[in-house]
């Protein structure tokens, strides 16, 4: 696993390979998979990733809970009304897998199930905005596991370990370099899209309604894919952000290990601790979630 964003790009430029080569030289080494084999299975996660978008677009799945389903569908069918289908596409898409999750449904966990509806929303637009095709796309979650793997190993992907920016956060930096690297941006581009990416999520609190990988999460893969979207745009631009990428990612990593539990996948502070999301869910005197009520 390299230990850096920057370690990554050193290795590519100055061994004279592709950013995507280069993690897949290091899977193949990890697992004694042949490349082959490694791309393979990246297609049947992508084929995973787009079946379960397909399913939540229906608007047929409805999570055991009653709180999620039906979202995704709406939101498809009546939009776009500001911005353009691309923005409803991506927000839609989000969504749709996140009420598959919910629905106890075949997701792929981008890194995470509760942040798995990010990186499959990105990488289908592109697919069809971009036009990239399968084999780009397989590059392109290569891109995003190299950053992943950065992540995992200097701050967290764990929502009880670094709140929320650590889950869907790292997913929209995965998503901001896959595309990134779509749109033929630059090693220092897709750095910056990282950075640029990551900086608008740090603080973000794990604060889930009775406990349940339901509300606030689709919407804030939603907006974190978005979010995605827009520091890649502002790194192919040429916007850089002054503090490298591996630094905002440390500083991630702080912010989490100083949150208060409450905001760690607790449920015990921030949107679940309100009196609407009490009135949803029988709370025990710890805090301690008992299910939904009726």
């Amino acid at each position: 696993m390299h230990r850096s964003i920057q370690a990554l790009i050193t290795e590519a430029e100055e061994s004279g390979r592709r950013l995507p080569d280069v993690v897949l030289a290091f899977e193949c080494a990890e697992s004694g998979a042949d490349p082959e084999e490694v791309r393979a299975r990246i297609r049947k996660t992508l084929a995973v990733m787009e079946e379960a978008i397909e399913e939540g677009l229906k608007g047929e799945v409805f999570s055991p809970s009653g709180l999620t389903g039906g979202r995704a569908r709406r939101l498809w069918e009546n939009g776009p009304r500001i911005l353009g289908e691309r923005v409803t596409a991506t927000l839609a898409r989000a969504i749709a897998t996140l009420e598959v999750n919910a629905a106890m449904g075949l997701i792929v966990a981008a890194p995470t199930a509760g942040a798995a509806g990010v990186l499959p929303s990105i990488l289908v637009n592109a697919g069809e905005f971009l036009d990239a095709d399968e084999e780009a796309r397989v590059d392109a979650m290569l891109v995003a596991g190299g950053v992943g793997g950065v992540i995992a190993h200097r701050a967290s992907l764990s929502g009880a370990e670094g709140g929320c920016q650590a889950e869907t956060g790292t997913a929209a930096a995965m998503g901001a370099a896959a595309v990134t690297w779509l749109a033929g941006g630059s090693n220092e581009q897709i750095s910056n899209s990282v950075a640029l990416c990551l900086q608008g999520m740090l603080g973000l609190i794990c604060d889930p309604i009775g406990g349940l990988v339901e509300i606030p999460c689709i919407y804030r893969n939603a907006s974190a894919a978005m979010q995605a979207i827009a520091a890649a745009e502002m790194a192919l631009a040429g916007l850089d952000f002054p503090v490298p990428a591996d630094e905002v990612i440390d500083v991630m990593g702080e912010v989490g290990r100083k949150m208060p539990a409450a905001y760690r996948e607790t449920a015990m502070g921030g949107l679940a601790a309100t009196p609407a999301a009490r009135r949803l869910v029988q709370i025990r005197p710890t805090g301690e979630p008992r299910g939904i009520s009726g």
